[in-house]
């Protein structure tokens, strides 16, 4: 597999990077607001532009933001200057409208001392004369690309030259790999738990609740395995979501999690587990995908507090028993490498496939253990299952009368093929479909007519006169 060339769009807060960044990727992957540091970390999607396949990486700005943060900027500046490091192309998006400053002399500066191709982006070049794109020329990175990236406007010429020289995309390519959603209430450690998996500092790591606002996708590879890590803002209850831009959050971490093939719910043992550590769990359940607990900063506990919360897990988790939970410390490491054989565990039952003649034999041999119930003096019938879909796995059993089933017997068969199957971490949806009668609703015609009728009747009766006669 060839190695995919990696672009990283770098700028000051608020010049258009994440709107950029969508064009190019064909996605709304990113977060879009009229707000200066929206953007905190660096932002992961795939590109491909005639038949060339790239990896673009959209980061927070470089300089100061005005959203009175503090020095939570200087992660930021961190995180964009990681990305152009490691980055093989650089885009360099300077805002038109508001013209050149001082801070993007600073950028300049820095980047032609790295010896990497850079392409220089005028954006939001809508109502704006173009002596103010030709000021850019004082950067000294070469004629700029007007643009406005809204709207898709000078994309193409910016793509063509982009691309040029880079290798055609391999049909034979890996696939981007198992991609794991890392959810949970704000501040409960998310950001501290990605960079452990990753083992860099990848994400913001800040102790404020709230610092990630959008759900950052991260490819990576361990063992030769391809994974894609989600890390999603923190979702509160619905009560406290006041701000604009954190309720686009919410909806980004539920669409995050219907992105993702299993789910990590991070809960902060601290707090203990709490109403709306459960409605999140139950988001995961609704969008059918594996899901793995992981109960954080464990080794703050005391062993009285460790006690509670073993009680507060058996108690609170006892309707997902076949989920996996595990105690772990993000920030020092511990239990935190024990994840990966319950994360692989449940995406292999979210998964799993088995033949009709399997499924139909385990479903006869439950109800041969245990017959459905009658309904009105008649047996309800179960004839066959096969398979209906995957991540959530779902089951489809065919009979008669399979509306009338109670939900005791319905919970009795998916236990049955959970454990057959042996499925953890995953829900598993059982679905009914009742045989009808293709004949109800119609008559039945006669065979004959009125007339042959009547001729057979007679034919009948002279035969048994005759047959009188002999006897």
């Amino acid at each position: 597999m060839s190695i995919k060339p990696v672009v990283a769009l770098i700028g000051r807060p608020n010049v258009g990077k994440s709107t950029l960044f969508n064009q190019i990727t064909k996605t709304r992957q990113a977060l879009v607001a009229d707000m200066s540091g929206l953007t905190r970390d660096r932002q992961y999607g795939d590109a491909s532009y005639m038949d060339k396949s790239f990896i673009v990486v959209d980061t927070g700005g470089i300089g100061e933001a005005d959203d009175g943060i503090g020095n939570i900027d200087d992660y930021m500046a961190d995180q964009s200057y990681l990305a152009i490091h490691e980055a093989d192309i650089i885009v360099f998006v300077v805002d038109a409208r508001s013209g050149m400053i001082g801070s993007d002399e600073e950028i300049a500066n820095h980047l032609r001392q790295l010896g990497k191709p850079i392409f220089l982006v005028a954006n939001k070049i809508d109502g704006v004369h173009e002596a103010a794109v030709n000021e850019f020329f004082e950067l000294g990175l070469g004629e700029p690309y007007p643009m406005a990236a809204s709207h898709g406007r000078g994309l193409s010429n910016l793509l063509d030259d982009l691309t040029d020289g880079m290798p055609e995309q391999d049909e034979d390519e890996d696939p981007e790999g198992l991609k794991l959603a890392v959810i949970g209430r704000p501040n409960v450690g998310k950001s501290t738990l990605v960079n452990r998996l990753l083992g860099e500092d990848r994400v913001v790591v800040y102790d404020m609740p709230g610092t990630t606002r959008d759900s950052i996708y991260i490819p990576y590879e361990r063992e030769g395995k391809n994974y894609v890590l989600i890390d999603t803002a923190g979702v509160r209850r619905r009560g406290r979501i006041g701000e604009k831009v954190e309720k686009f959050s919410v909806i980004k971490t539920l669409q995050a999690i219907k992105d993702s093939n299993v789910t990590i719910l991070v809960i902060d043992a601290q707090e203990g587990i709490v109403d709306q550590d459960l409605n999140m769990l139950g988001y995961a359940l609704d969008a059918g995908r594996a899901i793995v607990i992981a109960i954080n900063k464990w080794d703050g506990l005391s062993e009285d507090q460790r006690n509670y919360v073993k009680l507060e897990m058996d108690r609170r988790f006892d309707f997902v028993p076949y989920v996996k939970t595990h105690l772990i410390s993000a920030l020092h490491g511990s239990g935190v490498g024990n994840l990966y054989p319950s994360i692989h565990k449940a995406y292999k039952s979210a998964m799993f496939h088995v033949s009709t003649s399997r499924l139909t034999q385990i479903l006869e041999d439950a109800v041969n253990a245990h017959q459905p119930p009658m309904i009105g003096g008649r047996r309800i019938k179960l004839r066959y299952a096969h398979m209906g879909g995957h991540n959530p796995p779902v089951v489809v059993i065919h009979g008669n009368q399979t509306d009338a089933l109670p939900k005791s017997y319905k919970r009795y068969l998916e236990n049955q093929f959970r454990l057959v199957f042996k499925l953890e971490g995953t829900p598993l949806r059982v679905e009914f479909k009742q045989n009808d009668n293709p004949f109800s609703g119609r008559k039945q015609k006669p065979s004959m007519t009125k007339g042959q009728q009547q001729g057979q009747r007679k034919r009948i009766q002279k035969f048994k006169r005759k047959d009188k006669k002999r006897r």
